[in-house]
């Protein structure tokens, strides 16, 4: 399928940064769409709630055209009580890109298609693949396994070719990319675009402190736990931070996925702060950069990568 008209011309790697809690705000999506790929955020990140059109309205008024799109997470799960808030204010600035997670809502995809938006929602199996798509998705994000935050089990060459036996729309491939080479190998098995979120904790605009940007130094995909105790939903985190936070890695209990609630999450009464989440791609990573470094980094891998595979 070709490339949707929002990306033509405007990305220097077909890749997307993922929104990842707490760490992306406004400074790491600019500096992101600015070197040429696609920034986004959580509407959550911006607390209290008049915080997140200050943010649309500083992306509105620092991108241009000449500039990546940048995008906005929309948690759409019934615990989100700022969702419809937050809704109105991505149709308000007609915010291009939207990527929805934890639930499909076809309200929430017409709302987004009433200015032209379109919609990429974030799924870890065929199933909700389908779903997505009934509910009327432009695209889908692929979480695999080793992906950082809530990700799936799925081998991504297993999710890819799944989904590509009956969608022919925008995918991005989310799971261990934090390498041009991954990137490339990522549209191989079928995916247009690749899907970078740890790789980016490691850079200077990132909201994250800086003994979390250095244990993503200093570990490696051995060093990722896959637990669903911090949020009622399964996700990779850094061994170190849990020990650090005084509990056993190897002995931890199973958290009840009813008990999932993005309200509490947004007033800070859960521990998401100190357990500190991360995808199996960081061996990839040796040190903290600005967002262009890696962005250029990438881009350069990316080329050589297919040069070699050509010759």
């Amino acid at each position: 399928m070709a490339m949707p008209a929002l990306f033509e011309n405007r990305l220097k790697i077909p890749a997307i940064a993922s929104p990842m809690f707490i760490i992306s705000q406004p400074e790491l999506v600019i500096a992101q769409c600015r070197a040429g790929v696609v920034g986004s955020f959580p509407s959550l990140n911006a607390r209290p709630s008049g915080v997140f059109e200050e943010w649309l309205q500083r992306l509105r008024s620092e991108l241009t055209d000449q500039d990546a799109p940048f995008a906005v997470n929309l948690i759409v799960h019934r615990s989100n009580p700022r969702l419809e808030e937050d809704l109105a204010l991505c149709v308000k600035y007609q915010v291009p890109l939207i990527i929805t997670s934890l639930g499909a809502r076809q309200d929430v995809n017409d709302a987004i298609h009433s200015y032209g938006g379109l919609v990429f929602h974030d799924v870890i199996d065929d199933r909700f693949a389908r779903k997505a798509v009934e509910k009327g998705a432009d695209g889908l994000i692929a979480v695999a396994a080793g992906a950082g935050g809530h990700a799936g089990t799925l081998s991504p060459f297993a999710l890819v070719q799944e989904i590509r036996t009956w969608f022919d729309g925008p995918l991005a491939l989310s799971g261990s990319i934090a390498t041009g080479d991954a990137i490339l190998a990522a549209r191989a098995m079928g995916a247009d675009f690749g899907y970078i979120g740890s790789a980016f904790i490691a850079t200077q605009e990132a909201n994250a402190a800086a003994d979390y940007k250095q244990m993503i130094v200093d570990s490696s995909g051995s060093d990722i736990l896959y637990t669903n105790l911090f949020t009622g939903v399964h996700g990779n985190y850094l061994r170190p931070s849990i020990v650090r936070a005084g509990l056993d890695p190897d002995n931890l209990p199973v958290s009840d996925p009813s008990k999932m609630d993005f309200g509490a999450a947004m007033e800070g009464t859960k521990a998401w702060r100190d357990i500190w989440g991360c995808g199996q791609g960081i061996g990839a990573v040796h040190d903290v950069v600005p967002a262009a470094t890696l962005i250029d980094r990438l881009a350069a891998e990316y080329r050589a990568a297919r040069a070699r595979i050509c010759a």
